[in-house]
């Protein structure tokens, strides 16, 4: 196989894993078709049905990813939901502040790794606003913040506690205040 034709083959993201790895196996050293194999991984997952697209040969393949000196291989493996937890734990350390803040966004972060972040730099801090695996007294921390993403964030987080969602109702910024009230709502009907 040529390089060619792996990265024409790396576009579809319905090629076998196996395949996937093979390409990665054959083509290490090229950091195009290592960011196309992470591309790939990416395109399978969804951060709404987590357990699609999850294999023993993905997370393998996540944990190559994540040693490479490509950084979209390693910001593609930081946001991925099949990533697992001793990666994702030494990539809230990388050297490149957008690889920790998609750690700080991903779901499968471990509470432990996430309040670490919440002493990172803002670009950081902000990746837990949405995250429901954040800590509750992070969130609450994270309603007063100065950017009003950040705030809208955390209205729309499920995780987030319902008295600070009822802070946030009082926001200045009424998408904020909106996002809150929705949230609530939803989790009113859900209690009926």
């Amino acid at each position: 196989m040529d390089r060619e034709e792996a990265l024409e083959e790396l576009k579809d993201k319905n090629l076998p894993l196996e395949k996937v790895k093979e390409i990665f196996s054959l083509f290490k050293n090229d950091h195009e078709i290592v960011g196309q194999v992470a591309m790939n991984l990416s395109l399978r997952t969804s951060v709404y049905d987590r357990e699609k697209g999850k294999s023993p040969i993905m997370e393998e393949l996540l944990v190559e990813l994540s040693q490479t000196e490509d950084m979209g291989s390693r910001w593609a493996v930081a946001k991925n939901p099949h990533t697992p937890v001793e990666v994702l734990q030494r990539l809230s350390d990388d050297e490149v502040n957008l690889v920790r803040a998609l750690v700080a966004t991903n779901p499968s972060t471990p509470p432990k790794v996430l309040q670490k972040l919440f002493s990172d730099e803002k670009i950081v801090r902000d990746g837990l606003s949405g995250n429901p695996s954040t800590p509750a007294k992070y969130l609450a921390a994270l309603a007063d913040d100065s950017d009003k993403m950040v705030r809208m964030r955390v209205a729309e987080n499920p995780s987030t506690p319902t008295e600070v969602l009822k802070r946030l109702l009082q926001d200045l910024d009424e998408n904020v205040a909106k996002a809150a009230k929705s949230n609530l709502e939803k989790r009113e009907e859900n209690e009926a």
